[in-house]
């Protein structure tokens, strides 16, 4: 889980207004209940943000990205050195058998319905994607092209 690309010119307009990095940060902790990335470390560098820190696990990793490449002006996210804490305590983890993350970038005229249709074959189960991105979709009926989402793992 390296490097992920989002669009530059959409999203949440934080940069520019002072402390790039503190803003993205704030962003990120300011959108969880409880403290979500334990020494939680966010660099910018043009539009480019580097994560780093232990997220308390793999679903909060990926919001972590989210949040931070959905801010307008980032186009890219580097997630190298954001761990999880089973990462950190299973020696016996492989990179290959940890989850890779769907990520999906919203295009005009596209509904929640829609791309649960799309990914699960069927359109009612939109509120798993929600559910997934309560951090980033504040209002189900309130997507915007450019945004970009997690397409959580379908468990059956």
């Amino acid at each position: 889980m390296g490097f992920f690309s989002f669009l530059g010119d959409a999203g949440k307009k934080l940069l520019g207004k002072g402390d790039d990095a503190e803003a993205i940060k704030n962003e990120i902790e300011s959108s969880f209940d409880a403290l979500p990335v334990q020494g939680l470390v966010v660099e910018v560098n043009g539009d480019t943000v580097a994560l780093g820190g232990v997220a308390n696990d793999q679903a909060t990793k990926e919001k972590a990205i989210l949040i931070a490449g959905n801010v307008e002006g980032i186009s890219q996210v580097n997630a190298d050195q954001l761990v999880t804490l089973q990462q950190i305590s299973d020696e016996n983890v492989r990179e290959e058998e940890t989850f890779e993350p769907v990520f999906y970038t919203i295009k005009k005229g596209d509904t929640l319905w829609g791309i649960a249709q799309d990914f699960y074959k069927d359109g009612s189960k939109y509120p798993l994607i929600v559910e997934a991105n309560i951090e980033v979709i504040k209002d189900p009926d309130l997507i915007y092209p450019g945004q970009a989402i997690r397409i959580p793992e379908l468990v059956v």
